[in-house]
């Protein structure tokens, strides 16, 4: 076998040219392995020979070329575990061929069960409740792998009854149940019911006609069971559930409320005037997006504060602490499509902001995806208005207010902006019925007081 030897040639172009005789160098080894490999009987002790040299020959490039050539600098040769990141991102100006090999490291940041664990020891009123929202984040899990998986296992379509085989009646809102619905409101009253120490005594979800007491969604036989819960909750378990077919973002919502003191619980273990209570006696609400990342944004009354599930731990961690939305926003979140039904002061209000073209100084944006979630959250982060009016088809607008828009109002306000119905505070409004509708505005302060201008202005005492 003829003998190679790799020297290092020193010209004004010296680290090419090294890197190029390596190159043939490499060439010539695997031609004469080839070679021999059709002479195996006779050269037997070839093998070992030939493998020596590869190694010795490429690792005499690669260790020669590392300290003569930048190219090789924290690059391809390096073990992954040994990347240096300030390397690669200085290399990665000169070289667009150099690419990083490790993970960027993880933050340090602090997970939901001690924000949990520490916020509701600083609040004895709602120091129970940490069990039941951490179950909360476990149901948002479990959705936001439902969610994920509803294209490959079959998911869509009517909710089947399984005794029967027959299709399943249509909801309170008149809506036929999909499969999803179902799955996503029997884990919320799950996770309220089973998950929190006995915290909840009842519930209300906008999927079913009625509340429900604990104990009958745990399937106990006596409704007197878990009844010494202080709290009730409300929720909606996915909204914008059309959107999952387009792969747009989805979300689920909820609140928490504090029973009255001296509310008798009636004979199926809830009472009704523990639901329809004003926003301002919330105690708890949040939501979950499940969208290009799952994020959980709570208020226990005292600020908001958004969690990003880690996929690798499958924890919700504490990444946007005290989340405040701008006083003005240049975003706007209507569906447009319906404009010609929405009242005159919304027309008007949407008419005269198109017009002037800008907000606080910023272009306006439309942004609209059709879930509330999706819209809200990116009101809150962005700033600007999201509006869900009335129409003359829905007087009273298609948003629920325990369910929907009284949590979504205490969000935005303990974030600094506003909800309002066009003629007063979201919050302030006395629900007399479990599923009543109200028409919503929330977002920037600025923008939601310009929108009550129109209505102060234009009038339209009949909405009232």
């Amino acid at each position: 076998m003829p003998s190679l030897t790799l020297k290092t040639i020193h010209s004004s172009s010296g680290s090419i040219v090294f890197i190029k005789s390596c190159l043939m160098a490499t060439k010539l080894l695997q031609i004469t392995l080839a070679v021999a490999s059709l002479h195996w009987s006779t050269v037997g002790a070839f093998s070992s020979v030939a493998r020596s040299a590869w190694t010795a020959s490429s690792s005499s490039c690669v260790t020669s070329a590392s300290s003569s050539s930048p190219l090789f600098a924290g690059s391809f040769y390096d073990s992954p575990q040994t990347t240096n990141i300030n390397n690669i991102s200085n290399n990665s100006n000169n070289n667009p061929a150099v690419t990083a090999k490790t993970p960027l490291k993880k933050k340090d940041l602090r997970t939901l069960a001690r924000f949990l664990e520490v916020e509701c020891w600083k609040s004895p009123g709602i120091r129970n409740l940490d069990r039941a929202l951490l179950a909360v984040s476990d149901a948002c899990k479990q959705i936001n792998r439902i969610v994920q998986r509803a294209q490959t296992d079959d998911l869509y379509g009517a909710a089947l009854d399984p005794l029967t085989g027959q299709q399943v009646d249509e909801n309170i809102q008149g809506e036929v149940q999909q499969q999803l619905d179902v799955l996503c409101n029997t884990l919320m009253l799950r996770a309220f019911c089973g998950g929190s120490n006995n915290a909840i005594c009842a519930v209300a979800s906008e999927e079913e006609p009625l509340p429900r007491s604990c104990a009958d969604v745990m399937g106990y036989d006596t409704v007197h069971f878990l009844a010494e819960g202080e709290y009730v909750a409300v929720f909606d378990p996915i909204d914008g559930s059309k959107n999952i077919d387009a792969s747009l973002p989805v979300g689920t919502v909820f609140g928490i409320y504090k029973s009255p003191e001296g509310i008798k619980r009636g004979e199926h273990g809830w009472s009704l005037d523990s639901f329809l209570q004003r926003g301002t006696k919330l105690v708890a609400a949040g939501y979950c997006l499940y969208s290009a990342t799952t994020v959980l944004v709570l208020t226990l009354g005292s600020g908001v504060h958004g969690f990003t599930l880690d996929p690798d731990k499958q924890t919700f961690l504490q990444t946007h602490p005290n989340m405040r939305i701008p006083d003005v926003g240049s975003l706007y979140s209507f569906n447009e499509a319906n404009s010609r039904e929405f009242s005159e002061p919304v027309q008007q209000f949407l008419e005269k902001m198109k017009e002037s073209g800008k907000i606080g100084g910023k272009k306006i944006t439309s942004r609209y995806v059709g879930a509330l979630v999706a819209d809200v959250h990116n009101i809150l982060v962005n700033g600007g208005i999201y509006g869900y009016p009335s129409t003359r088809d829905n007087p009273k607008g298609k948003l629920r207010l325990l369910y929907e828009s009284a949590p979504m109002a205490m969000i935005i306000e303990q974030a600094g902006g506003a909800g309002s119905t066009g003629h007063e505070r979201i919050l302030d409004v006395l629900p007399s019925a479990i599923h009543e509708r109200v028409p919503t505005f929330l977002g920037s302060v600025e923008n939601v007081f310009e929108l009550d201008q129109f209505h102060k202005y234009y009038g339209e005492e009949d909405e009232h």
